[in-house]
C-alpha cells in the first residue's frame, strides 16, 4: 500500500528549485528531478505525476550548455599530479641509490677498521687457525 503524500503549493516548489539550481551553479553540476523530488520527500514519479513543468524545466537546464570552466579541468590535474608523483619516484630512486653506495663503503671501511683493531691487539681470527 502506498502513502497519501499531501499535494505542496508550487510557490514552495519552485522556491526548491531555485535552491537547487543555485547550488548546481555552485558545484558546476547538472540539476535533476530526482535531486529536488527527494528534497520535497516525494518519489521521482509522483513528482513527475504532479509537477510536469517544473519536470520539463529541469530537464531544459539539465541540456543547456553549461558554463565554460574557468581553471583547469580534471584532466589536467591528473597529468600534472602524474608528472610531480614521478618526479618524486625519480629522486627517490636516485636517493635510494646513494644511500645503497654510502652502505657499502661504511661496510668496507667497518671491515678494514675491524682488521686493523684486531691486528694491534693480537687477536687471532677463528677463520684463519682452521685454514691452516
Amino acid at each position: 500500500m502506498t502513502r497519501r503524500v499531501p499535494d505542496l503549493p508550487e510557490a514552495l516548489v519552485r522556491k526548491h528549485l531555485e535552491e537547487v539550481l543555485k547550488t548546481c551553479r555552485e558545484t558546476n553540476t547538472r540539476p535533476s528531478v530526482l535531486m529536488l523530488a527527494c528534497r520535497l520527500d516525494l518519489t521521482n514519479t509522483t513528482f513527475r505525476r504532479r509537477y510536469p513543468d517544473i519536470a520539463r524545466e529541469i530537464g531544459e537546464q539539465r541540456t543547456a550548455p553549461t558554463a565554460p570552466r574557468t581553471g583547469p579541468t580534471e584532466h589536467d590535474r591528473l597529468i600534472a599530479c602524474n608528472a610531480k608523483l614521478r618526479r618524486r619516484n625519480r629522486d627517490l630512486s636516485a636517493q635510494l641509490a646513494l644511500a645503497a653506495a654510502q652502505i657499502q663503503h661504511l661496510t668496507l671501511h667497518n671491515q678494514r677498521l675491524q682488521e686493523a683493531l684486531e691486528a694491534t691487539s693480537n687477536v687471532t681470527s677463528i677463520s684463519r687457525i682452521q685454514n691452516r
